[in-house]
């Protein structure tokens, strides 16, 4: 969505390639990019319906293009996939089923998720993360205000400030007994790093398109 973690998606997705297959390889892909202000405007006017048609021509797109698999590079416009899946023969590696599965094979049980008020508040993703075998915590309603503006109004403007990351900090050292913490936002992993933290961080956007590599492969 943001072409922040879009970047941040292709290195990786390339560099991992690299790492496993060797020599001058790298991932054969096609990307579509969509105009973020319009996405970002539609989601906080409540016009999920508009902004489905974007992503389903999108993803149109990709499937024209010849494709395999579609990864969306955001967590919070999984909200839509169930209506997306019904216009799209191609089949979609889930970002929360992603990170479920790497939570799992590290045997946590109970994880805070971060990411927008889409993603913290619905059920579209915490039911994915909990069908797993997984406990899932949000923080607060002020906390989760902070999370989101910070996303919006810095992150996905690749605006990143030691203020937000202090506060950021705070609210995951809020909570005492969890595993893990979920960077369930694709640009959160710009801000909070493994190194900052003694529990451990599961950032999505790694996690996606590293599992993305080995769909491929």
């Amino acid at each position: 969505m943001s072409w922040e973690s879009s970047a941040t998606y292709y290195e990786i997705i390339n560099r991992y390639s690299n790492s496993i297959l060797g020599s001058q390889n790298n991932a054969k892909s096609i990307m579509v990019t969509v105009n973020f202000d319009e996405i970002e405007k539609l989601q906080h006017a409540d016009k999920w319906e508009e902004a489905t048609d974007i992503l389903i021509k999108a993803c149109q797109n990709l499937q024209k293009g010849g494709a395999d698999f579609i990864v969306i590079c955001t967590n919070t416009m999984h909200k839509l996939l169930p209506q997306i899946s019904l216009h799209v023969e191609l089949p979609f590696l889930h970002i929360a089923e992603a990170t479920a599965k790497e939570i799992n094979a590290n045997n946590h049980k109970k994880v805070l998720l971060l990411g927008t008020k889409f993603t913290m508040q619905e059920d579209f993703y915490k039911q994915k993360i909990a069908e797993a075998g997984i406990e899932v915590v949000v923080p607060n309603i002020e906390d989760m205000e902070l999370v989101h503006k910070v996303i919006y109004g810095e992150l996905c403007l690749g605006s990143v400030k030691d203020s937000s990351k202090d506060a950021f900090l705070k609210i995951i050292k809020r909570f005492k007994d969890i595993d893990g913490v979920i960077l369930g936002c694709t640009e959160i992993g710009s801000l909070i790093k493994q190194s900052d933290l003694d529990i451990k961080v599961y950032d999505t956007t790694i996690i996606h398109a590293k599992e993305a590599v080995r769909m491929a492969l």
